[in-house]
């Protein structure tokens, strides 16, 4: 529980380093044509499922290592 709340706090601080200029005419398009949230949602989802897969891969390499540490 611990790794999930420093990961969100690495993630949510580092959110204020994109906010820092206002000059990209691709993200204003975006953003009057009301498309910005599609691609914002898009990058959440694939961001959450390379957490969810990396965190369950973790799971698994430690059930190995244990069943393996038992082994021994």
């Amino acid at each position: 529980m611990k790794k999930i709340i420093f990961a969100l706090m690495l993630l949510l601080s580092s959110v204020q380093l994109f906010a820092q200029s206002n000059d990209v005419e691709m993200a204003d398009a975006l953003r009057s044509n009301g498309k910005i949230y599609v691609v914002v949602i898009c990058i959440v989802i694939i961001l959450l499922g390379l957490l969810i897969y990396l965190f369950s891969l973790d799971k698994r390499l430690k059930k190995i290592e244990k069943k393996s540490s038992d082994k021994n």
